[in-house]
């Protein structure tokens, strides 16, 4: 047995000896380290042996021995630190998590309690528990809000509704209908200028009246203050019906932009101003014009699309917009099972200026679009005082209508215009398309109606609708086509005319 226990003394203690030994030499080498006393014996032993240069390296020697023990130090301060924070933490995440659990026992307490309450309404208004599956999410929503119909807090359109009571005895005012098409426009210029001090040329004036017969969207483009906004901005007031202006907005991205949308939480219609003059536009037969300023400071294919698609409609008894999925007993008198429909006495009038801030606009845009350059300041005139006036706007469009009838472009005319378009596909792989052909004959015949010529009619269109397309082009791989371009234009039309179309193409020229 004393064999036994002498074997097992000396193998574990061949074991734990060594293990002991390392600790106690960790500690004692550590102790070592930093026993101070024994550096200054070390260095006092030296002091009469030591030189000049040796003196240097030892002091040298020092200084690196002070620096890697000052060096554990620090680390060691830094290790205990980072454990106390790490305990910390730990500690605080264990709180968070405690509280948590007990949020969470308060909501679960708290949704009992609410369906105590929704089982007290239920049963007040004689439903037995069974039926309550049977009752939907909205009926739920309006027991929880204390109500039992959504209705009973009044119209969601409160804008809309406040027209149908101040529009109910609405006396239409005496309309000036034995006005023509070019007095319109002479006397719209001088009220610009003896009512408002704005300056037109008349060009610009039966350009924009024009565009009125070809399309419901107009585009007025140009550098920034040449009078796009206060043209349309004076013609509201010419035909007393000041234009309604909506300053489009970088974030706008969809049709709610423009009609408003239905808040589910306060059950009511947030109503835009736009939506507003649709509906008032409803009531009498004023020429309504809305003012899409800085258009293209966002994305107009966005937010204007579905109704560049509503407008091209034929009938405009399809001109209707869904506004809410439902409808109420207490709703507008002119909103029909949620929809409103266009009013056909409203035109949109769109602001763009072409910088870094702003987003260009698509040919899907412009296609649809009549657009009118306006890159000079109208020169001052005098002027009689005019008076502006009141049309209906069923006659302003018969007076369109007739221009149409009476100044129908010309076959020959048609038959260049057909050859300049083989010529543009063959060299520059465009096409006219069969809407801009449209616009033409109606915009160009209103045109003349309105006092111009035919010939600058079709310039204009196919300077703005047409070869506008070329800037989308490498302008680098055509230049050389554009002078034969002019040439056949030349030659077609003659060398005095279609002076826009040139003048624009020696300007894509220049930009090569």
């Amino acid at each position: 047995m004393d064999t036994v226990f002498g074997f097992l003394f000396e193998f574990l203690g061949q074991f734990f000896g060594s293990l002991w030994s390392i600790i106690t030499g960790l500690f004692t080498g550590i102790g070592e380290a930093f026993n101070f006393p024994a550096y200054v014996n070390i260095i006092n032993g030296y002091t009469t042996e030591l030189g000049g240069l040796a003196w240097g390296i030892a002091i040298l020697a020092i200084v690196l021995l002070a620096a890697v023990l000052a060096l554990i130090v620090w680390l060691i301060i830094v290790a205990v630190k980072k454990f106390i924070r790490s305990h910390r933490r730990r500690k605080d995440t264990e709180s968070l998590v405690k509280e948590v659990q007990a949020l969470n026992k308060e909501v679960m307490r708290l949704n009992l309690e609410k369906d105590k309450i929704l089982s007290m309404k239920v049963s007040q208004i004689g439903l037995n528990p069974n039926e309550i599956a049977e009752l939907t999410g909205e009926e739920i929503e309006s027991l929880n809000n204390g109500e039992e119909d959504p209705e009973a807090n009044g119209s969601r359109f409160y804008k809309l509704t406040e027209i149908d009571d101040l529009w109910s005895e609405y006396v239409p005012p005496i309309y000036d209908n034995t006005i023509t098409l070019p007095e319109f426009c002479d006397r719209f210029r001088l009220f610009a200028c003896s009512q408002l001090g704005l300056y037109y040329d008349i060009k610009i004036i039966r350009l924009f009246v024009a565009a009125f017969a070809s399309t419901r969207l107009i585009i007025l483009q140009g550098i920034s203050g040449t009078g796009k906004t206060s043209l349309p901005y004076a013609f509201g007031k010419f035909v007393n019906n000041p234009a309604v202006i909506a300053s489009v907005q970088p974030s706008w991205r969809d049709r709610s932009e423009l009609f408003g949308y239905f808040n589910e939480f306060t059950k009511k219609y947030n109503e835009t101003e736009l939506l507003r003059a649709m509906y008032e536009a409803s009531y009498n037969e004023n020429v309504y014009t809305v003012i899409l300023d800085e258009m293209n400071i966002a994305r107009v294919e966005y937010y204007f699309a579905e109704m560049l698609s509503i407008l091209e409609m034929p009938s405009r008894d399809e001109w209707v917009v869904d506004i809410v999925p439902n409808s109420w007993s207490n709703d507008p008198k002119h909103i029909i099972n949620g929809q409103i429909k266009i009013p056909p006495n409203m035109w949109y009038v769109g602001t763009a200026n072409n910088d870094d801030s702003t987003f260009a606009i698509t040919d899907k845009v412009y296609d649809r679009a009549m657009p009118i350059e306006i890159n000079t300041k109208g020169v001052a005139f005098e002027a009689p005082l005019t008076d502006s006036i009141y049309i209906n706007y069923k006659h302003f469009e018969d007076l369109l209508n007739e221009a149409k009838a009476n100044n129908v472009v010309t076959n020959e005319s048609i038959k260049k215009i057909l050859l300049l378009d083989d010529y543009v596909i063959e060299h520059f792989r465009i096409a006219f398309g069969n809407r801009i052909v449209k616009q033409l004959r109606d915009f160009v015949p209103a045109y003349v109606g309105c006092g111009g010529t035919e010939i600058d009619g079709l310039d204009y269109v196919l300077a703005r609708k047409v070869f506008r397309k070329f800037e989308s082009l490498n302008l680098s791989y055509i230049r050389d086509e554009i002078d034969g371009l002019c040439a056949y234009i030349d030659e077609l039309f003659g060398e005095e005319n279609m002076n826009e179309c040139k003048d624009y193409l020696r300007m894509l020229k220049k930009l090569v």
